[in-house]
């Protein structure tokens, strides 16, 4: 496995009122070991489509899922479906464990976990913002 990218930190920066951190530097970090991709349950999706915006996952952000995770209700998580992966979120309904999309804009049916493989869980997400 590579040792990873090691980017300079430039220092922090405010996105609310200054901060006494404001002066602290680290000197490089490992996108590799802050995303934790050097573990061997880790896996990186793109995410394709809008059905979960409202939880904060957005067409072409990246996931890092962990296969060795145990999923549980209220997180996000990769499953196969229909033979295929979907980005869905664990919820139970009328006593049922389903699979739910989280936009509201669009209609999307709960998926019965009944026969579902729950791939991995999501425990990071990024974004380009150029986009």
């Amino acid at each position: 496995m590579p040792k990873g990218i090691h980017l300079r930190i430039v220092g922090a920066a405010g996105a609310g009122f200054p901060s006494p951190a404001q002066d602290w530097q680290d000197d490089a970090i490992s996108l590799i070991e802050l995303l934790r991709l050097d573990r061997a349950a880790s896996f990186v999706f793109r995410i394709s489509g809008s059905s979960m915006v409202e939880a904060g996952i957005h067409d072409n952000d990246v996931v890092v899922v962990d296969r060795d995770t145990r999923p549980a209700e209220g997180h996000i998580v990769i499953a196969i479906v229909g033979g295929g992966f979907v980005c869905r979120q664990p919820v139970r309904r009328r006593g049922a464990a389903c699979l739910e999309a989280r936009n509201s804009q669009q209609s999307y049916e709960p998926t019965s976990a009944d026969g579902v493989e729950i791939w991995g869980v999501v425990r990071i997400s990024v974004r380009d913002y150029r986009r």
